[in-house]
């Protein structure tokens, strides 16, 4: 498949088989599996897939994309969603879906924050990403990559980093290490629907000044006597926090 690779699209194709081989041991694919790749490109991935399951679903905005998938491949092997992934709505495929993709850098933290949404229709995911983005993903309690991402989505998923990905694996090349990330969701959320909005808006206040104690700012919604009874320290700082004790402060005001 010849294309020109869009920047309005953060386009970036795996061109490297070996990353391709190692993407596909880490993901097992099984022949009945639903599984769907996010963003297939120039096929790398979408190909072998293929070659391994009954049945893909594949994600693609760009109409270019969709035109050649659709010529090349039979309605029977797959289905081409011409959609935005940022608004697809992923119960409609089903329970056990397996997600797949090489997301586009500019707007992986949106998807990752829409995934969230279906975790209880999805099984696992795998996913290349921007190396930074990784690792703030997985970052435990004070480390410098800890932060309002790990916890969000923490509180929804079981992650790891698989291995790193060359930037000479991409065309074009793109200036920073990409990694692969597995994501399985945790089998019972840490924090209930309803209470979604106050946890986030309490993570995104206690690192709206990192270099505060939550004391400071976390004011709005604890009292300096909360603390004591939530035997939380007010003088740490929001990275220093366990992604449970932030739910144990939305638990509590929401007593």
């Amino acid at each position: 498949m010849r294309h020109i690779p869009r920047k309005r699209f953060g386009q970036n194709f795996l061109v490297d088989p070996q990353v391709v081989h190692n993407i596909l041991q880490a993901i097992l694919p099984l022949r009945n599996d639903i599984l769907v790749e996010i963003g297939p490109g120039l096929g790398a991935l979408t190909k072998p897939l293929l070659d391994s399951i009954n049945h893909l679903h594949v994600i693609e905005i760009d109409r270019d994309i969709v035109s050649c998938l659709t010529q090349k491949y039979s309605v029977e092997k797959l289905t081409v969603h011409s959609s935005d992934a940022l608004k697809f709505n992923f119960s409609t495929l089903g329970k056990n879906v397996r997600v797949v993709g090489n997301l586009p850098y500019n707007i992986s933290t949106p998807i990752l924050f829409h995934l969230r949404k279906f975790s209880k229709n999805i099984c696992d995911m795998h996913f290349m990403l921007q190396k930074e983005v990784v690792e703030r993903m997985v970052a435990e309690p004070s480390t410098s990559s800890y932060g309002r991402l790990s916890i969000m989505l923490q509180c929804h998923f079981e992650m790891e980093q698989l291995f790193t990905v060359q930037p000479e694996s991409f065309l074009p090349a793109p200036k920073i290490q990409s990694a692969i990330v597995r994501m399985i969701p945790l089998n019972r959320k840490m924090i209930n629907e309803d209470e979604e909005d106050l946890f986030s808006a309490i993570v995104t206040a206690a690192f709206s000044k990192r270099r505060k104690t939550i004391s400071n700012t976390l004011q709005d919604y604890l009292k300096p006597e909360d603390f004591d009874v939530l035997e939380i320290n007010p003088r740490l700082r929001a990275e220093n926090l366990s992604v449970a004790q932030f739910v144990a402060i939305t638990n509590f005001i929401t007593q």
